[in-house]
């Protein structure tokens, strides 16, 4: 600004206008002008203004804010976009769980979930050399039994039977006595078992060939037998088995067992009658053609393999489970148990097989390993695990064993008590095909009949599949079997006890001798 007045001196501009601006005489007067100008500059400019420093809004100042009505009408319009968004998920959810197609569990009584132990106090009271009565020795063994998941034991042997007709309310002496029995009841209901009386091979009402027909059985003996079945009814006993072959076996005494049962029957504690086949089918009753169903008998219990004098082979073995198998057993509930014999690595195989099949597994004393205290000093244990194990083991060995035995029956118990699919789920027989795997060899070689089995066990989208290989080799899935199942699982047990974590069937390789459950899963959709 300095500049320009300077500039404006020296130039000497003189403007004589009306009212113009005053003149200024070049020369002498210069310096005088220029003395003013410096002191009175022409131009005047206004300071800069200062830039405000920011500062945060005080808790005051943003309640203040927040309170306005902008933000209470924002606020509430998120809160409203948020219920109504959850509401659509919601509605969404159901409308998808409504309309998928899932299964409805069928309800089940107590005898269709049990797994049966049968049981002769005078063999566990012989096993273990003690002196005391055999439902004394029962009663101790209650807890070890429910630790194994057993919910129902079937009692054998409690009754005279070199006396014809029998007393029902009269109990053998090395057994013990209606007192013991009444305790053995109590505690049972105690520890959630449930107490079966077997009557099968008894002579109740006299040999069966002199009863001929229905209306042969004596009216008195009949009442007899009604009056003790009730006095043991009233006690607690959950129900009564007898044979196909009894004089008891007949349309007329299972239809007055059946009243008797349902008399005192609750909704909690269902009675039952067991049937026990001893054939490959269930005979006519009498001389009816009436045939064993639902309103006679909850159970009918069928034996695996064929009774024969000699150890049955795998192959035997193969050809009798798959007759049982691929048999329709109509509306009655089936009950497993092994019935023949065979090594000892086959019957474990067997157990896998009965805790997997549909229906109620019975487990005969020993086929568990039996469980005794003091085994390593206990001679009848090494003498029990001899018979039991089959093999010629040192103590040690036979210990090792017998607690793999016992693993292997817990983990079958407890997945068949968790698992909807075991429990009730659908049955689908397998064809298998496989190839023999020689040991050692990475050739093939398919055998003309390999005992081996498969089947599967579904619940809506669970599957559970059972493999048995009954024969001496390792066997191989062929990669073409069954294409629909999906190829990746988890082990669930083995007989072994050694299959661990999850594996994939287009590489399982089955050892010889050897049963393997596995638990199928989609791709990226495994829940344990």
């Amino acid at each position: 600004m300095r500049i320009a007045t300077l500039l404006c001196s020296r130039i000497g501009v003189q403007l004589n206008m009306d009212g113009g601006y005053d003149s200024t005489a070049v020369g002498s007067g210069m310096s005088g002008s220029l003395g003013g100008s410096e002191t009175d500059p022409l131009l005047i400019t206004d300071p800069e203004p200062e830039t405000p420093k920011w500062q945060p809004m005080s808790k005051e100042q943003l309640e203040l804010e927040a309170g306005g009505p902008g933000w209470r009408k924002i606020r509430s319009c998120l809160v409203v976009v948020f219920w109504l968004g959850w509401l659509a998920l919601l509605g969404a959810s159901i409308d998808i769980i409504v309309q998928s197609p899932r299964p409805v569990a069928p309800p089940l009584l107590w005898w269709q979930r049990a797994l049966f132990y049968r049981i002769q106090p005078i063999l566990l009271m012989d096993a273990q050399n003690e002196v005391p009565d055999g439902i004394d020795v029962v009663c101790e063994q209650l807890p070890y039994l429910k630790s194994l998941g057993v919910k129902a034991l079937l009692l054998e042997g409690l009754f005279h039977q070199d006396v014809s007709p029998l007393d029902l309310r009269n109990i053998a002496e090395r057994v013990g006595t209606v007192p013991q029995i009444q305790q053995l009841l109590m505690e049972s209901h105690n520890a959630g078992i449930k107490v079966v009386f077997d009557f099968c091979d008894l002579d109740l009402f006299g040999p069966k060939d002199s009863v001929g027909n229905d209306s042969a059985v004596p009216s008195d003996l009949t009442g007899s037998i009604q009056y003790a079945l009730r006095f043991w009814l009233e006690q607690g006993v959950a129900g009564f088995g007898i044979c196909d072959t009894d004089a008891a076996y007949s349309e007329k005494i299972l239809t007055e067992w059946r009243v008797l049962v349902k008399e005192f029957s609750t909704s909690d504690h269902e009675r039952i009658v067991v049937v026990k086949q001893t054939g490959e089918s269930l005979p006519a009753l009498n001389t009816s053609s009436t045939s064993v169903n639902s309103s006679l008998v909850e159970l009918v219990m069928m034996s695996l393999l064929p009774h024969e004098q000699h150890l049955l082979s795998g192959q035997e073995v193969a050809i009798a489970v798959e007759r049982h198998l691929s048999t329709s057993h109509g509306e009655l509930w089936p009950s497993w148990t092994v019935g023949g014999e065979a090594s000892p690595m086959l019957h474990r195989i067997l157990l896998v097989l009965m805790m997997t099949l549909p229906g109620s597994p019975v487990v005969k004393y020993g086929e568990e390993i039996v469980n005794l205290p003091n085994a390593s000093a206990d001679m009848s244990w090494e003498r029990e695990a001899d018979k039991t194990i089959g093999l010629n083991h040192s103590v040690g060995e036979q210990r090792k064993l017998k607690h793999s035995a016992l693993a292997l029956f817990s983990s079958l118990s407890g997945s068949r008590l968790r698992e909807e699919s075991l429990l009730y789920g659908s049955f689908t027989f397998l064809p298998f095909n496989i190839t023999s795997l020689p040991p050692y060899s990475n050739s093939t070689l398919a055998p003309p009949s390999a005992p081996v089995l498969a089947f599967l066990r579904s619940w809506g989208c669970v599957h559970f599949l059972v493999l048995l290989n009954l024969g001496p080799e390792a066997q191989a899935l062929d990669p073409a079997w069954a294409p629909s199942l999906p190829t990746a699982g988890v082990f669930v047990t083995s007989t072994g006890m050694d299959r661990l974590g999850g594996t994939s069937l287009e590489t399982l390789r089955l050892q010889p001798e050897e049963a393997i459950v596995i638990k199928l899963f989609e791709s990226n959709s495994y829940s344990s």
